[in-house]
Order: C-alpha cells, then sequence, then structure tokens
C-alpha cells in the first residue's frame, strides 16, 4: 500500500471574504510542483483554470495505464489510446452537487484486430483494475471504439 499527499494553499488577498467576494482560485502542489486550481464554475471558479470537475481526466488517465495492463498480459500490442472523457455535473442523489456521471471514450489501435466483445472484457478489466475509478461514488462508463 501505498500513501499519497496533495498539500493545498489558499489565501485571501486583498478581495473581502464574502460569499460573492472572496477569490476561489488555490495552489495544489504535485510533486512540488505547483498546480493552479480554481474552483468549480458553479461555485465562481476561475475558467482559465484547471478545475477540481477535470477529475474526468484523472479517470481516463488511471483507466489508459490498466487498459495498456491487461492488453501486454494478453500479449496485445497497442500502439495507440485516446480518449474523450466527458463528465457531467449534476444533483447527486442527496441533492449535492457532484460529477454524477463519467463517459470515458477511448479509441485503440491494436496490432492485430479483435472482436468487440474481447475489446470490451478488455475495458471492463481495465476499469476494474483502475483504482481511482474504483474510489468513485460518480458512475463510470467506457464506450470504446478502434
Amino acid at each position: 500500500m501505498s500513501t499519497h499527499e496533495t498539500p493545498l494553499a489558499w489565501t485571501l488577498g486583498e478581495r473581502p471574504f464574502r460569499h460573492e467576494g472572496h477569490g476561489r482560485d488555490h495552489q495544489v502542489f504535485l510533486a512540488d510542483r505547483p498546480l493552479e486550481v480554481p474552483a468549480a464554475k458553479a461555485c465562481r471558479g476561475s475558467l482559465q483554470l484547471t478545475n477540481p470537475e477535470d477529475l474526468v481526466a484523472v479517470l481516463s488517465s488511471c483507466h489508459m495505464p490498466s487498459f495498456l495492463t491487461v492488453a501486454v498480459k494478453r500479449r496485445l500490442e497497442v500502439q495507440r489510446h485516446d480518449d474523450r472523457a466527458v463528465g457531467t455535473l449534476g444533483k447527486n442523489e442527496e441533492g449535492h452537487l457532484a460529477i454524477t456521471s463519467c463517459v470515458l471514450h477511448p479509441r485503440i489501435a491494436l496490432s492485430v484486430p479483435v472482436e468487440r466483445a474481447e475489446l470490451d472484457a478488455l475495458h471492463e478489466q481495465a476499469h476494474h483494475a483502475c483504482f481511482i475509478a474504483q474510489s468513485c461514488k460518480t458512475v463510470v462508463t467506457v464506450e470504446s471504439s478502434v
């Protein structure tokens, strides 16, 4: 097992501390490198920066190496893996804003053709191997293409 720590820093700055007034932009530190992050657009976050709703990119980034591992174990050579992850921000069962679903659209190029059912099975195995997907309450769906 491992532990993952991500420091976060926010300061008030010049703006007044009111719901409509204070900034929500902050920094998280990934491997000691600062990443500027705003709050969600719905929470008055900046549109110019990566925001927490970009969780969908993390889900895609976790699925890809999981898929590569599953494929290499099956002795299938992956030549290319592209994805377009689409997350939906909505209200969950408790009425709170949440990423309620995420659909991954991986497009895979293999060195040999495989049946659609085999490709779907590979993605299913990769999904279950992706610890980020297994950590989320969000429904994650994979709609792959070759």
